[in-house]
């Protein structure tokens, strides 16, 4: 969705390779299980910082130097990188527009919305991220694959045009103090549904492929949505909109170069075997029962 929002000089080049795009947007959490330092890269635990009822937004500073100087950067790894990452990756878009290199524009661009998306998410922002501190461990697929597969195809998805963000940073923090401040809402839904509906008709099971499996209910899932009252729908509207946006804003500040010689090309074929081999890599991992609820 978000390629739609994009100007007339850039959706060329980027409905072309629509399918890329979404098919690797997922690359990201693939390289969790086989690059060491992609997993902090998806989420950051804000309220860690959390001192003395002190909103943490106001304890932690945006600037990355800022904060290695306060915290350590090992502590900041291990807490959560996202919103800095974000920065980075809007930064290595630009070049890769500035070299007018397809491949890393497809990269960059498919992964770069993988990290926004996460921190549209308000459990991607706390160490609870799967309701684990508070006896509602699954929440977290829940709240972002469970809900958007029952009620994705009445979501309103015209959003308008990409702006250009001054800061990408900025951005990239008041989104996640968005997402943040969303996450009592939250926890505090999920438990008042399970305790009005009872554990009776919390679960349900379906049947996929050659398996039967538990899964939340759709009474439990619905009720849970209404309460939530759109907020699974206005966090993947801002979403789309601030991948569309950071896209933009990646190619203006390379000095917004003609794409349309980029347009009928193909991803090179050594590109091409990596991200085979990344899948080949992942499948294997996969299989071996490395999948599990995190950040």
């Amino acid at each position: 969705m978000a390629v739609f929002t994009l100007p007339p000089e850039m959706i060329g080049l980027y409905k072309e390779h629509i399918d890329f795009l979404t098919d690797h947007s997922v690359d990201p959490d693939k390289r969790r299980y086989a690059v060491d330092g992609e997993a902090p890269c998806h989420f950051i635990d804000i309220d860690h910082y959390s001192t003395n009822d002190c909103d943490a937004f106001l304890e932690i500073p945006r600037e990355w130097n800022k904060s290695v100087l306060r915290f350590t950067e090992d502590t900041l790894k291990k807490y959560g990188i996202v919103p800095w990452h974000i920065q980075k990756m809007k930064y290595l878009l630009q070049k890769a527009f500035e070299s007018k290199n397809l491949d890393l524009i497809l990269k960059y661009s498919s992964e770069i919305g993988h990290y926004i998306g996460d921190a549209h998410v308000p459990l991607h922002t706390t160490e609870n991220y799967n309701g684990q501190l508070t006896g509602q461990k699954g929440i977290h697929a829940l709240w972002e694959s469970r809900l958007v597969e029952l009620n994705a195809e009445n979501y309103d998805y015209f959003i308008g045009k990409s702006q250009y963000i001054p800061s990408v940073l900025n951005a990239s923090w008041e989104t996640i103090k968005t997402s943040h401040y969303a996450l009592d809402s939250v926890l505090k839904m999920e438990k008042a549904v399970s305790n009005d509906l009872g554990s009776d008709k919390k679960y349900s099971f379906e049947s996929r492929g050659n398996q039967t499996i538990q899964v939340y209910s759709y009474d439990f899932c619905q009720e849970y949505h209404r309460r939530l009252d759109g907020m699974v729908e206005r966090r993947l509207r801002s979403a789309i909109l601030m991948v569309g946006s950071i896209w933009y804003t990646a190619w203006v500040d390379a000095g917004q170069p003609d794409l349309s010689c980029l347009q009928k090309s193909l991803p090179s074929s050594d590109f091409l075997n990596e991200l085979k081999e990344l899948d080949v890599y992942f499948n294997a991992k996969t299989n071996k029962g490395r999948i599990c609820e995190d950040h």
